[in-house]
Protein backbone atom coordinates (compact mmCIF):
# COMPACT_ATOMS: atom_id res chain seq x y z
CA UNK A 1 0.00 0.00 0.00
CA UNK A 2 1.54 3.39 -1.14
CA UNK A 3 -0.02 6.84 0.28
CA UNK A 4 0.10 9.62 -1.77
CA UNK A 5 -0.95 13.31 -1.92
CA UNK A 6 -3.96 14.51 -3.56
CA UNK A 7 -4.50 18.27 -4.04
CA UNK A 8 -8.14 19.34 -4.76
CA UNK A 9 -9.35 23.09 -6.84
CA UNK A 10 -13.33 23.49 -7.66
CA UNK A 11 -13.61 25.09 -11.46
CA UNK A 12 -17.01 26.04 -11.77
CA UNK A 13 -19.73 22.92 -10.89
CA UNK A 14 -16.49 20.45 -10.72
CA UNK A 15 -13.72 20.01 -8.38
CA UNK A 16 -10.38 19.17 -9.98
CA UNK A 17 -8.03 16.60 -8.44
CA UNK A 18 -4.36 15.87 -8.87
CA UNK A 19 -1.70 13.99 -7.85
CA UNK A 20 1.59 16.09 -7.40
CA UNK A 21 4.50 12.75 -6.60
CA UNK A 22 2.50 10.46 -10.31
CA UNK A 23 0.87 14.05 -12.13
CA UNK A 24 -2.36 12.25 -12.49
CA UNK A 25 -5.34 14.39 -13.18
CA UNK A 26 -9.33 13.93 -12.68
CA UNK A 27 -12.48 15.49 -11.90
CA UNK A 28 -15.86 14.86 -10.11
CA UNK A 29 -18.95 16.90 -9.41
CA UNK A 30 -18.21 16.46 -5.45
CA UNK A 31 -14.60 15.75 -3.73
CA UNK A 32 -15.35 12.38 -3.30
CA UNK A 33 -15.94 11.54 -6.82
CA UNK A 34 -13.38 13.51 -7.70
CA UNK A 35 -10.93 11.59 -5.29
CA UNK A 36 -12.14 8.11 -5.98
CA UNK A 37 -11.65 9.14 -9.98
CA UNK A 38 -8.49 10.12 -9.52
CA UNK A 39 -7.81 6.86 -7.47
CA UNK A 40 -8.58 4.83 -10.47
CA UNK A 41 -6.50 7.06 -12.99
CA UNK A 42 -3.18 6.46 -10.65
CA UNK A 43 -4.18 3.01 -10.58
CA UNK A 44 -3.98 2.81 -14.07
CA UNK A 45 -1.13 4.92 -14.81
CA UNK A 46 1.14 3.21 -12.54
CA UNK A 47 0.20 -0.31 -13.44
CA UNK A 48 2.16 1.02 -17.13
CA UNK A 49 4.61 3.27 -15.15
CA UNK A 50 5.55 2.08 -11.46
CA UNK A 51 6.18 3.98 -8.98
CA UNK A 52 9.79 5.30 -8.09
CA UNK A 53 10.03 5.51 -4.61
CA UNK A 54 11.88 8.62 -3.89
CA UNK A 55 11.82 10.93 -1.00
CA UNK A 56 8.71 12.46 0.82
CA UNK A 57 7.06 15.34 -0.89
CA UNK A 58 7.24 18.60 0.75
CA UNK A 59 4.95 20.91 0.44
CA UNK A 60 4.53 24.28 1.81
CA UNK A 61 3.55 27.72 0.82
CA UNK A 62 5.02 30.93 -0.65
CA UNK A 63 3.59 34.82 -1.24
CA UNK A 64 3.95 36.83 -4.24
CA UNK A 65 2.95 40.52 -5.02
CA UNK A 66 -0.60 40.71 -6.68
CA UNK A 67 -0.09 41.64 -10.60
CA UNK A 68 -4.19 41.83 -11.15
CA UNK A 69 -4.40 45.21 -8.49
Amino acid sequence: MVQLNAILTKEEDMYIAKCPEVGTISQGHTIEEALENLKEATELYLEEFPLKIGGRLLLTTFEIQNACS
